[in-house]
């Protein structure tokens, strides 16, 4: 059966107003990480007033609305939770009552990232209306939970514990009017370093965990700015690029980017305000790169000279994640989310390229907070994480981003995300459903993916 394009489209746009109002209540339910339970409340309230076939939450408090009645899955996920607003001050308005224009939604989580869940939940609804859920499919629409705390938890959990996989999943994440095929990866690094305390007055009697920490980071600034030339004793990250120090993955890493290290959090133990500091611990965020593993990038921090001229009084190690979901469950994870890029060949890449060539042409059709973006390519990348690191970085199941909104909106005061973006999205979900042909699927549609660590984390 030939799409009707035009159809699509115009009963997205009939669904403007519907999406506005729907993502503005979200919006009005402060939900950050692990206090989701009012913005799931109003998800499974819409999807049931649409016809659902079928709508649950599950034990980590995942929302999923079901439609069609076939064997396999197709899936359309969009995380709820957002960060927070940071600081009241640099917010022009109220965050969470927001305002509209005839252009923008203005609201914590228009963007990142509660626009695709809207945008998620009409596509469904106009599938159901003009009946184009696709024969043998069921169509899973997820509002998942926990992602700006642990990319990507959801979907183990949704693997793990609801057994479900899907056979591909189209992430709405916010891509700038671009196809995203893939990110880079990244982990959450700590490093320890003990002291000894001493009275303030005679510090040379203690050895200052601080000062020590000082030249660790010193070394991580260098490892994130510095070249890879000869005379750079510390050869900077930006070495993953050329095929001398990646000769195996350096094309990829080009099409992703270089992976970056910043210092993101220090703590400290010191007996009082006139005493040596006896401990000093440092966060590190670690973006990766293909080529880089889990254990390259701890190696990495460990030979940095500062680190080796410590010796044993420094500890470098991952973090673990254990906070418990709205839900009370807590499910465990390593804070490592890992790099992945698909083929832009794949079955599913090409049917969101079709369907927007279909709909709105081959060209980026990107919000105006988004101009410069225009002149890159349809089909590109994230410049940050996703629930991909999971779905496709630890399980392999295709995924492919393409969703309301702007990257630099995520994380940001005043964020804003844009109507035009909500139906477009829309209908490219319906039309992309339609046409993925699943016989057109390859046994591995992924162009790189890091490898698990040896933590027995599922």
């Amino acid at each position: 059966m030939a799409l009707d394009f035009e159809k699509i489209k115009q009963a997205a746009e009939n669904y403007r107003p519907d999406m506005v109002r729907f993502l503005r209540e979200m919006i009005s339910h402060p939900s950050e990480s692990c206090e989701e339970k009012e913005v799931v409340s109003c998800i499974k309230a819409e999807m049931e007033k649409l016809g659902f076939d079928k709508v649950e939450v599950d034990g980590l408090g995942n929302v999923i609305g079901w439609i069609g009645d076939g064997d396999k899955i197709m899936a359309i996920d969009s995380h709820i939770d957002t960060v927070g607003i940071g600081n009241i001050d640099n917010w022009e308005h109220d965050p969470y009552q927001g305002y509209e224009t005839d252009e923008i939604i203005y609201g914590r989580g228009g963007s990142d990232q509660e626009g695709g869940m809207a945008s998620a939940v009409y596509s469904a609804k106009i599938m159901k209306d003009l009946n184009l859920i696709p024969e043998g499919y069921k169509v899973m629409i997820v509002g998942s939970v926990q992602e700006e705390d642990c990319d990507g938890m959801c979907w183990q959990y949704i693997y793990n514990k609801d057994k479900i996989v899907p056979e591909f999943v189209i992430s709405t994440e916010p891509t700038d009017g671009g196809i995203y095929r893939g990110h880079r990866g990244r982990m959450e690094i700590r490093v320890d370093v003990k002291g000894i305390s001493c009275h303030g007055s005679a510090p040379e009697r203690g050895d200052n965990a601080i000062y020590k920490m000082a030249d660790i980071i010193a070394d991580v600034r260098s490892l994130n700015e510095n070249g890879c030339s000869d005379s750079d004793e510390i050869k900077g990250l930006v070495k993953m690029l050329e095929p001398e120090f990646n000769p195996e993955h350096y094309e990829d890493a080009r099409f992703l980017g270089r992976g970056t290290c910043t210092v993101s959090q220090i703590f400290f133990t010191s007996p009082s305000r006139c005493a040596v500091a006896d401990s000093c611990a440092i966060s590190i965020d670690r973006r990766m790169t293909a080529g880089e593993t889990w254990d390259s990038c701890l190696e990495e921090i460990r030979q940095l000279p500062s680190c080796k001229k410590y010796g044993d009084d420094v500890k470098v190690s991952m973090y673990m994640y254990d906070r418990p979901s709205w839900t009370g469950e807590v499910y465990e994870t390593e804070c490592y989310f890992p790099t992945w890029i698909n083929k832009e060949s794949a079955a599913h890449v090409q049917a969101l390229f079709d369907a927007h060539k279909a709909l709105y042409g081959d060209k980026r059709q990107s919000s105006p907070s988004s101009a410069d973006k225009r002149n890159r390519p349809l089909i590109d990348k994230w410049t940050f994480s996703t629930n991909g690191v999971a779905i496709q970085g630890r399980y392999g199941i295709p995924c492919v981003g393409f969703g309301p909104g702007a990257e630099s909106q995520a994380h940001a005061p005043n964020e804003v995300t844009y109507k035009d973006d909500l139906v477009r999205c829309a209908a490219v979900y319906v039309a992309a459903l339609n046409l993925y042909n699943g016989e057109n699927k390859d046994d591995d549609v992924t162009q790189f993916r890091a490898g698990k660590t040896d933590n027995d984390i599922q």
